[in-house]
């Protein structure tokens, strides 16, 4: 049954459900009509132009609007019943169309597997109150893969069989003997894999153990083929690109570009300033002038764009390259169409995910070499698995590592104090010189920091610096909640960098307020927009009446309806996870032993190297000294490690990590 109190009415139609009423407009027709309202849309709709703000044009597109959404109202009352928004109950409506009702009733814990937005908590409420018993293995099967599904977003491809009996029983709050029973009849049916790795009995889901032997057999086949790159005269090509790029490579980079010229598959790794671009483009220009089609790609939008600038050649995002179909999120290249290369250069490779590399190399055409350029000393990938540090650790290919920082780079004290932190020194923090590019403002107070913090961001940094608050200053947190968190300080920057103004519209979802000239991120891979996560843009336009937020994505506008706004959050600060691949003007990071769990070395080198013109850290040295000495990443359970030691080519050359260059 529809809505029947005023109150219930006005919040029904306010809620986004028919395009063309928003809460303003929701509020003047139920003061109009009452509680007829609804009857007057369905049955009396020209009735609705006594209502201020409503003409004929605008009449048509409510009552064609509410026709339209009729399906989605009867499942959006099922739904709501259940305590389900109207937001997700349109998504379940997109995913399972007229089958909705149906499919929820049968077994609503497929709605945490395929709505974004819907956990298991809200399928289990809704499980609760269609009648399925707390101790169904139906339940539990669906709890035992809520674990493993979260365990993927801290980087696990596997949980350890105890580990994950634990975190269930707690989860499902039933006795262990009903998640062993449930575990049995996944691993027997094989929804679940089981594999005994280092010692470890280790729980997978089937398809990332699958993406991992991938990685491996494929990496082996492409690093044992016949090199297939024309004939070098060495020698003769160093001295060529050196006359045509006016630059001479040091020792180090000539040793590095041999290497790569004398094999299918390289992973060339290093910190800032230590000459891999210069490197990337001396591949690229020996191998383009034999005649050699080249490929370039990065994990991420901004990755790509910086590729561009710095090759001159263009580079694409991996999803672009391996052209995504936004209908089925599969990719068009793969094993049966590969792609048109013969080398592919992969940059930020550490932000690679299990998955995504499975499915590059899958791409890879069998003639074609594969250079894998990243930074393995910064985080892994936000998703599963740690693919770059696997790789160099495994031996199964040759390493090119570059060390040695060079003149022009070690005039910056951001690139300085990066290797420092790398190496487990404490960054150079002495003095105030107003020249240097980076700065340390001590502050022992987390509320102090904020405060220091903002008035930095609003005020000293566009000032000293000259530079846009909005576009050229990114705040980085180690963490998403707290005070120093990304919410609050979002929340505090908003109001001093985009103040609301009266009769600005605005519009609040999901826990946040945005506006026009917001700052927000992309939270998710969204095929259809052609937009992933991680992009940046700033909000255009918000359309009240068409229920839409416009956002500007550098060259091109993204409509997002209302009820699409959990794909994107305010983006004044994001968590440092969030900005790699990213370089800004102007980076900001709030230091607190509050974030202890979360202080490591490889978090704050990250964070660090962000920065382009300009790096401040604010807040506490203990909690900087924390961060520099703890130098053990939380350990992510998978077996790719395992799978390419399997596979491990015994010819020295190729086990050999070769270190190139001197501490800088």
């Amino acid at each position: 049954m529809p809505p029947t109190t005023a109150e219930g009415i006005e919040r029904y139609l306010g809620s986004g459900l028919v395009k063309g009423i928003g809460p303003i407009l929701a509020k003047k027709l139920v003061g109009r009509f009452g509680a007829e309202v609804l009857a007057v849309i369905e049955n009396r709709a020209a009735e609705l132009q006594s209502v201020d703000g409503i003409g004929p044009k605008r009449r048509e597109r409510i009552a064609h609007a509410w026709q339209e959404a009729r399906q989605v109202r009867e499942i959006m009352l099922f739904l709501h019943s259940h305590g389900v928004s109207t937001s997700r109950a349109v998504r379940i409506f997109k995913t399972y169309g007229e089958q909705a009702i149906e499919k929820v009733r049968g077994n609503p814990y497929m709605l945490a597997k395929d709505i974004y937005g819907i956990g298991f908590g809200t399928a289990d409420q809704i499980a609760q109150k269609v009648g399925i018993p707390r101790d169904s293995l139906n339940r539990a099967r669906a709890g035992i893969d809520h674990v493993l599904l979260e365990a993927t977003s801290d980087g696990h491809c596997a949980l350890p069989l105890g580990k994950l009996k634990l975190a269930a029983v707690k989860l499902l709050e039933v006795p262990e003997g009903t998640v062993e029973q449930a575990l049995s009849q996944m691993l027997t049916s094989g929804s679940l894999l089981l594999e005994e790795i280092d010692g470890d009995a280790l729980i997978f889901l089937p398809h990332l153990r699958r993406a991992e032997e991938g990685i491996a057999v494929r990496i082996k086949s492409l690093a044992e083929a016949e090199l297939i790159y024309p004939p070098i005269d060495f020698e003769k090509a160093v001295a060529w690109c050196e006359r045509r790029t006016g630059k001479t490579l040091a020792p180090s980079q000539r040793e590095a570009l041999k290497t790569v010229l004398a094999n299918r598959v390289v992973v060339i790794t290093g910190g800032p300033g230590v000459g891999k671009t210069t490197l990337v483009n001396s591949i690229l220009m020996i191998l383009r002038a034999k005649g050699v089609k080249c490929l370039l790609c990065a994990p991420t939008g901004r990755a790509a764009k910086r590729l561009t600038e710095t090759t001159g050649m263009e580079a694409k995002t991996i999803h672009r390259l391996l052209e995504i179909d936004p209908a089925t999120g599969r990719f068009s290249r793969n094993e049966s169409n590969t792609l048109a290369c013969g080398l592919l250069v992969v940059d930020e490779t550490s932000m690679v995910d299990v998955p995504l590399m499975h499915s590059l190399v899958r791409a890879v055409p069998n003639h074609a070499g594969l250079v894998l350029v990243g930074d393995v000393d910064q985080l892994p990938s936000v998703g599963p698995g740690t693919v770059l540090g696997d790789l160099i650790e495994s031996g199964i290919v040759p390493v090119v590592r570059l060390t040695e920082v060079f003149r022009q780079a070690a005039d910056s004290h951001i690139i300085t104090n990066a290797h420092r932190i790398r190496r487990g020194q404490m960054p150079d923090v002495r003095g105030a010189d107003p020249n240097s590019d980076f700065h340390f403002v001590e502050r022992d107070d987390p509320e102090k920091i904020a405060a220091t913090l903002v008035k930095l961001v609003q005020e000293r940094i566009p000032h000293r610096f000259r530079l846009d608050p909005i576009r050229d200053v990114q705040v980085l947190c180690p963490m998403n909640r707290g005070s120093l968190g990304v919410r609050e300080l979002n929340t505090a920057l908003q109001k001093v960098l985009n103040p609301t103004r009266p009769g600005q519209p605005t519009v609040e979802r999901f826990g946040w307020r945005f506006q026009i000239g917001d700052k927000v991120i992309q939270t998710e891979n969204d095929y259809d927009k052609d937009v992933f996560n991680g992009d940046v843009g700033i909000v255009e336009r918000i359309d009240a009446v068409e229920q839409q937020v416009a956002v500007r994505f550098d060259d091109r506008v993204v409509k997002y309806d209302f009820g699409e706004l959990d794909e994107i959050s305010l983006a004044y600060a994001i968590t440092i996870h969030k900005s790699q691949g990213s370089e800004f003007p102007a980076v900001v990071i709030p230091l607190a032993t509050q974030h202890y769990m979360l202080l490591q070395r490889n978090l704050i080198y990250t964070g660090i190297t962000r920065g382009k013109q300009l790096l401040v850290l604010i807040g506490q040295k203990k909690a900087l000294g924390i961060a520099v000495r703890n130098d053990r990443p939380q350990r992510r359970y998978s077996g790719l490690l395992a799978s390419l030691r399997c596979h491990e080519r015994h010819s020295a050359a190729a086990s050999a990590i070769m270190s190139t260059g001197s501490e800088g």
